[in-house]
């Protein structure tokens, strides 16, 4: 039984890294949602989400992907969860969505002398 699970879940390491790695090919590596910046530096915490939430679901054109960082992967997740079984509290409004970036112009600014 124990190698059957190795098995099964180095079968899945590799299908993710075959869609991860064609995913980070195919599209800027920058969060869908929160529009952060990635480098090869931090570009773990970038993730690729499927959008239907089906990991089988690969067409080699992408449709099925986005590339989300771990926290907005999180939150989608989260999110789909609460639509799927309800949640046990109600939400009484909801938060406004962000448009202002609190750090455009910082690489400007710390460019300067």
């Amino acid at each position: 039984m124990q190698e059957f699970i190795r098995e099964v879940k180095h079968n899945q390491k590799l299908k993710e890294d075959t869609y991860r790695e064609r995913a980070l090919k195919m599209y800027p590596w920058i969060c869908g949602r929160c529009v952060r910046e990635f480098t090869s530096k931090n570009l773990s915490e970038l993730t690729v989400h499927h959008k239907d939430h089906n990991h089988d679901n690969n067409p080699l054109d992408g449709s099925n992907w986005e590339l989300l960082c771990v926290y907005c992967h999180d939150n989608e997740h989260s999110r789909y969860e609460e639509m799927r079984f309800g949640s046990s509290h109600t939400l009484k409004t909801s938060a406004p969505v962000a448009t202002h970036n609190p750090f455009a112009g910082l690489k400007d600014l710390l460019g300067k002398k």
